[in-house]
């Protein structure tokens, strides 16, 4: 038997020094280039070719509780973009029981999150956009 160990509060992310906290329940860190790799093309006669986009662009979806002290944090970092338009932020998100780690030298929040009241606690949903994402798409250990 093999046993592997995830633990949701060992994701550390944090933006521009910061580290965000208050994630809100389920899905709280979604990461995704913009594009694929390389594009696939195929002619008429069956033959493929392929070529590199070298777009390592990226975005990075936070989904934070609305009492989040973090969403403070996040709201600064716009209107810091918003006024001086150099709110560019290195970013980290590491699995501290795995070996995934998703790093960028330049990610900015791209809007104040979407704001919504409700009778239960609501979330903030911030987007992160990223001009270098790096991604080591790791597991974690294995335990016979």
């Amino acid at each position: 038997m093999s046993l592997s160990t995830y633990d949701p509060s060992k994701v550390a992310v944090i933006i521009g020094g910061a580290i965000i906290e208050g994630f809100a329940d389920g899905t709280f860190v979604n990461v995704e280039r913009d594009e694929d790799s390389f594009s696939k093309i195929t002619g008429v006669d069956g033959r493929t070719s392929r070529a590199r986009t070298g777009n390592r662009a990226g975005k990075i979806t936070i989904t934070l509780q609305q009492t989040s002290p973090s969403n403070n944090i996040l709201t600064g970092f716009v209107e810091e973009d918003e006024i001086s338009s150099n709110a560019i932020k290195p970013i980290l998100i590491k699995d501290g029981l795995g070996s995934t780690v998703i790093a960028s030298g330049a990610g900015w929040v791209l809007k104040p999150a979407n704001v919504e009241y409700g009778k239960e606690i609501s979330n903030r949903e911030w987007i992160i956009d990223c001009a270098d994402l790096k991604m080591l798409v790791g597991g974690n250990p294995t335990f016979s």
